[in-house]
């Protein structure tokens, strides 16, 4: 039995990762949980010194699952770890804002040269020597492998040719399997977990992993790498890196095969996606890699912007919980909260980093929303506050609503929303054409209208329609040739210069609505999850041809009710 000291009432099974090893969550007698990892005997010096180095990464702070203790059992050894009440990062990075992805990026990074900061064992042999054999190895690996892949000349060619790069190359503690599927969310912070691949090498080639984090998340591998070299990344790393890389594809193929079709397919996807990256190894520098975003933090929140900018005015409205930074128009968001009261604030004036033009244009547009906000009044629609000059810009402010948000600039909101109920989706619906109807008949014509305008709670079942900055008043012309907006909800109108924008502009907008949501944004029968109807109705909103669509709101929104 394992230690009897530790008295574990319950012992559930984790069936993932590749290792031999047999994995629990444990839950002891004073409700600690911990994870428990037994592994065949023939493996105990192994796991022991895979325990004691995870003693030392632990004295460097680094966050991770803690060794606990070690020890013999029935079935072999057992290492005892702190257990990570996180999620997988796998999982959750890929749906976060990119600043979020870059931040926690730059931090693995940073994790990463503490992990190698421990130096190698001094009668560890040359690297240049071994990590030759190794690729001699692997060449011949694929060579005898009955699964070829295309582009596998240009590794091999690339493999001979830089083999000098070996040379003279350090040597450290490292991972052994460095990469997003070994790493856990945790109260928003990093963990790194599994070092159970341990090994001693050159601390640079443990990038080679990456290649799962940039197939996931691109901006959180530039992170990593960015977060390591402090943002000066020398070109010897990324030939290196190739290298590496290159390696590890050769062998990929002959690994996966004991696992399957599946596994197989995965790595010639990625020995594909490898090729692209780095246009069949004629440039180091991969195509997912990007030098990064200025990164500034309030209230421990990262925002990106292209250069330094005070945002302190913005406490006057309370502790900043939320910073939304992915927006074109210049302006930047904040969900503040000040005395159990929440607010969105909206400013522009910064140099914002998706923004293209000048901060006092953007000034200037930000202040022409307001007589929008001010007229219409909708149940709806958010709760306009106040607007005011303040930090050298302009701000209007409003009060906070929850829920997610349709918009696909926001990923884990946009999934949310879309696997809500039917019936939830309806009601957004049925709230988007009431908005439409009482805009047309306050006199003014949805422009820029988009699925990032809406906002659904489900808890209350309630919509919110916001950001709505480029509504304008009737009479409308399109003055702009290609007007603001999404292409998925505009009509051929606003991409005509001097056609009229009016009602009849906001039934295909709404028609587009109606697809997104019950139409995956498809708008084909296949798609399509209502009646034959609906879909009759929500074809006929979208046509080309605006004498053909319905010429009002009330009438599109009565066939729709019919149909149903």
């Amino acid at each position: 039995m394992v230690n009897e000291m530790l008295d574990f009432i319950t012992k559930e099974p984790i069936n993932k990762g590749w290792s031999c090893d047999k994995k629990y969550c444990v839950t002891t007698a004073d409700r600690t949980k911990y994870l428990l990892r037994v592994t065949p005997f023939e493996k105990s010096a192994n796991r022991e010194n895979m325990y004691l180095m995870q003693k030392e990464v632990e004295k460097l702070g680094v966050p991770m699952c803690k060794p606990v203790d070690f020890g013999k059992c029935d079935e072999g050894v057992y290492t005892l770890q702190t257990w990570i009440d996180g999620k997988d990062a796998e999982e959750v990075v890929p749906y976060l804002a990119d600043s979020e992805q870059y931040a926690l990026g730059l931090e693995a990074g940073r994790i990463l040269k503490k992990i190698h900061s421990i130096p190698a064992p001094t009668d560890q042999p040359d690297w240049e020597i071994r990590f030759n054999k190794k690729m001699d190895r692997k060449i011949q690996m694929y060579n005898d492998c009955p699964i070829k892949f295309d582009g596998a000349d240009y590794i091999i060619d690339y493999i001979e040719a830089n083999r000098n790069l070996l040379k003279n190359r350090p040597q450290s503690y490292q991972h052994g399997d460095y990469h997003i599927g070994n790493m856990m969310i945790e109260n928003g912070k990093i963990v790194i977990i599994d070092f159970d691949r341990y090994d001693f090498g050159d601390p640079w080639e443990e990038f080679n992993r990456i290649v799962w984090c940039a197939q996931s998340a691109p901006i959180f591998a530039s992170g990593i790498v960015n977060g390591y070299f402090d943002d000066e990344v020398p070109m010897d790393f990324w030939k290196l890196l190739a290298l590496y890389i290159s390696s590890n594809m050769l062998s990929s193929i002959p690994w996966a095969i004991p696992f399957g079709d599946g596994e197989v397919q995965t790595m010639l996807n990625q020995a594909k996606d490898v090729l692209d990256w780095y246009d069949n190894m004629q440039h180091p520098v991969p195509t997912w890699y990007f030098k990064g975003y200025y990164l500034q933090y309030i209230d421990g929140l990262p925002y990106k912007m292209k250069a330094p900018f005070d945002f302190s005015f913005i406490n006057q409205y309370g502790k900043v919980f939320k910073i939304f930074d992915d927006q074109d128009s210049g302006n930047i968001c904040f969900g503040t909260e000040k005395h159990s009261e929440r607010y969105f604030v909206k400013f522009a004036g910064a140099p914002t980093e998706a923004y293209n033009g000048t901060p006092e244009d953007a000034i200037e547009r930000l202040k022409s929303t307001l007589p929008v906000y001010e007229n219409l009044k909708h149940k709806n629609l958010i709760e306009f506050v106040e607007a005011k000059e303040m930090g050298g810009g302009f701000a209007m402010v409003f009060k906070w609503v929850n829920g997610d948000c349709m918009g696909r600039m926001y990923p884990a909101e946009h999934r949310r929303f879309m696997n809500m109920p039917v019936a939830d989706r309806l009601i957004v619906f049925s709230d988007i054409l009431d908005f439409l109807d009482y805009t047309n008949s306050s006199g003014y014509v949805a422009v820029d209208f988009y699925d990032g305008s809406i906002m659904y709670d489900t808890k209350n079942r309630k919509t919110t329609i916001c950001d709505i900055d480029f509504f304008r008043k009737q009479p409308c012309v399109n003055d702009m040739g290609r007007m603001w907006g999404s292409s998925k909800f505009q009509s051929p109108e606003e991409y005509k210069l001097g056609a009229d924008i009016d009602e009849i502009t906001n039934v295909y907008c709404a028609g587009a609505f109606a697809f997104a949501l019950f139409g995956d944004y498809n708008r084909t029968r296949e798609e399509w999850q209502l009646s034959d109807g609906a879909f009759a109705v929500a074809t006929k909103a979208v046509s080309d041809d605006r004498n053909k669509r319905y010429q009002s709101i009330k009438e599109l929104k009565e066939a729709w009710e019919k149909s149903l």
